[in-house]
């Protein structure tokens, strides 16, 4: 099918709209975190696991996306995902406390590690190659409208209603989903997806369970749950050498790690991955520094943090002719560079600073570091085989929300690290610019990674060469 069909658009508006949901669900509440951490009466530095702990459900459930699409047919994927991801919403509204709101964001989390990669497992099978570049923008052009909207409308919720709405705006969204889903999406499916892998799949959730508490148990500072973090990582390690020893043997494994054997998926994973740690820092650190060290209210922060969206927004229209003119390659390794510089500049923003000038730099910011996203999410692709598609969408998907959950465990250890260091019982500013600091310098790592991918890698997907064989005929 070709991306000029009108079905395309519906179809990618409706995929993305779900995006849409998710990505204002998670940033509206990075604003309101301070908020809800006086209201549960705990740290700010433990709210991070409202954020980890949906992270987590993505992660858990990810890797079963795309086997569950291929056998159950990818419309009623779609739908049932919206249906828990907004029942998840209401029960986020109805939390009394820290952890009922850690399960509820879990639960949550399942429907969202369904919603994204089985929408884009549906745009993988429906568009031409030639125009995957363009397809990819169209599909998450409403999913940033979620980021733009968030912060101001999560800061006006916060200061002048309840922060419960922030997780009520879903239920008519999600209603409304379901309905354009049944009307409107494919129901794409495999007819033979094989068994599927549950020995795999205990395995990678424990491991990837595991991993994910214990970092964000870590992250917290403080030696009273030492132990239980040091157990949690060695147990999360030890089945994770398991799920690799079985997955070379597996012949469908849930988490195919052969894929990391085709050039240009792998080095869009590493490098993506060490990316994704600064993207998934920047909605935790920055509303925090904001209300916390610059003394703003939710609603004044959430103008400010807006525009790193905004700028991300505005890249979405220019991505596909930019990728054309300069090549995968050069902008991963170029661009990489001058959106981990705009991140550090974070660490410089101080309340004295003219307010054009911190909007300038988180527009800029957010205007390369979405360039970056687009080409990661692109250039995966370019090699991988037609059957491979659904296990590569998993695989890809897993990983990236592993890393941006990494991203907040990381942020906030080197933050709580340097209160510690100093003796604030409250971030100040210079924790967060340390914090920013730390995470630019992970991101840094991704340029000289990707400086080994092909000079022409994803040439087929810029339009370039239309001519060529379609990749994803081509045998691994």
């Amino acid at each position: 099918m070709s991306s000029n069909h009108p079905s395309f658009r519906t179809t990618a508006l409706i995929i993305a709209s779900a995006l849409f949901m998710e990505q204002l669900d998670s940033t509206v509440l990075a604003t309101a975190l301070p908020t809800m951490a006086r209201s549960f009466h705990v740290s700010p530095l433990h709210m991070s696991a409202a954020l980890t702990s949906y992270m987590l459900g993505l992660a858990l459930f990810i890797p079963a996306s795309g086997y569950f699409a291929d056998r159950f047919g990818a419309r009623r994927i779609f739908r049932l995902a919206i249906a828990v991801f907004t029942i998840g919403s209401m029960l986020c509204g109805q939390a009394t406390s820290l952890p009922m709101l850690v399960a509820a964001r879990l639960f949550q989390g399942l429907g969202g590690a369904m919603m994204v990669p089985v929408g884009r497992l549906v745009l993988l099978r429906t568009v031409a190659w030639e125009d995957m570049v363009s397809a990819m923008s169209w599909f998450t052009v409403p999913a940033l409208a979620g980021p733009v909207v968030g912060p101001p409308l999560g800061g006006f919720i916060v200061t002048y209603l309840s922060w419960r709405w922030i997780f009520y705006l879903n239920l008519p969204i999600g209603i409304l989903g379901i309905y354009l889903a049944t009307v409107y999406i494919e129901d794409i499916k495999e007819p033979d997806p094989g068994r599927f892998d549950l020995r795999g799949f205990i395995l990678s959730s424990v491991a990837l369970a595991c991993l994910m508490f214990g970092l964000e148990l870590g992250s917290r500072g403080g030696g009273e749950g030492r132990t239980l973090t040091f157990t949690f990582l060695a147990v999360g390690l030890a089945a994770g050498i398991a799920y690799v020893r079985h997955a070379r043997r597996a012949a469908q494994p849930i988490l195919d790690l052969r894929l990391m054997g085709i050039p240009t998926f792998q080095l869009s994973v590493l490098a993506g991955s060490l990316t994704r740690i600064a993207g998934g820092a920047l909605p935790f650190l920055l509303p925090m520094m904001m209300q916390i060290g610059f003394g703003l209210s939710a609603a004044r922060s959430g103008l400010i943090t807006f525009s790193a969206a905004a700028g991300s927004f505005l890249m979405k229209f220019l991505a596909a002719p930019i990728l054309r003119r300069y090549g995968f390659r050069n902008i991963l390794v170029w661009n990489g560079a001058i959106a981990s510089t705009f991140l550090a500049l974070c660490a410089a923003f101080r309340p004295g600073w003219p307010l054009v000038c911190i909007y300038g730099a988180l527009l800029a910011g957010g205007f390369f570091q979405s360039l970056q996203f687009t080409a990661y999410n692109t250039v995966a692709y370019a090699d991988v085989p037609q059957r491979s598609m659904s296990s590569a969408t998993s695989f890809y998907a897993t990983f990236q929300q592993l890393t941006l959950s990494l991203g907040i465990c990381v942020s906030s250890g080197i933050l709580g690290l340097s209160m510690l260091v100093a003796g604030h019982r409250i971030p100040q500013l210079s924790d967060f610019s340390l914090a920013f600091l730390g995470v630019t310098a992970i991101s840094f790592l991704a340029s000289p990674t990707c400086s080994r991918m092909p000079l022409n890698a994803g040439e087929a997907m810029t339009g370039h060469h239309s001519g060529e064989r379609d990749p994803r005929h081509v045998e691994p």
